[in-house]
């Protein structure tokens, strides 16, 4: 992981947690261990799930290396976004593991911030793949599968 603040997963997984520990050190807060594992998930989905598009898909785990395939399979079978999701769930964890105001303010602004980002994303490879990503938008949820549960029993 090259460590520059114009990357997203610097922010994320180094800059921010590395603020709201400051915060939390000055706060004199407890830390809450029990909400670690959704750290751990949350980073661990976020490496494996690049990881994984990259074996399978071509192109780097971004997308400033776009896919040559579009990926169905994996954890790409149940959510569009699984980076972008494991962003989220570790920033989560952050707010809960600490309950800084800073945290749950950074969870805050990214939950719409990289909503945006993956519909961008989503235009892109659209444009890229046409009907094959068209038919792969259609049937798989952009974030989370239990939505898609709601959205066709509701």
């Amino acid at each position: 992981m090259r460590m520059t603040l114009r990357s997203t997963s610097t922010r994320t997984f180094v800059l921010w947690p590395a603020l709201v520990a400051a915060e939390q050190l000055l706060s004199g807060r407890a830390l809450r261990p029990r909400w670690a594992p959704l750290l751990a998930w949350g980073y661990l989905q976020y490496r494996w799930s690049g990881a994984y598009r990259t074996r399978v898909g071509g192109g780097g785990p971004g997308m400033s290396r776009p896919p040559e395939r579009v990926v169905t399979s994996g954890i790409y079978r149940w959510t569009r976004n699984p980076m972008y999701l494991g962003h989220q769930i570790f920033l989560a964890g952050v707010a809960l593991a600490t309950r800084s105001p800073l945290a749950v303010a950074l969870f805050a602004v990214h939950v719409p911030w990289f909503d945006a980002r993956a519909r961008d994303d989503e235009r892109a490879l659209e444009a890229q793949f046409g009907a094959t990503y068209d038919a792969y938008r259609r049937t798989v949820p952009r974030w989370l599968p239990v939505a898609d549960i709601w959205r066709k029993n509701g």
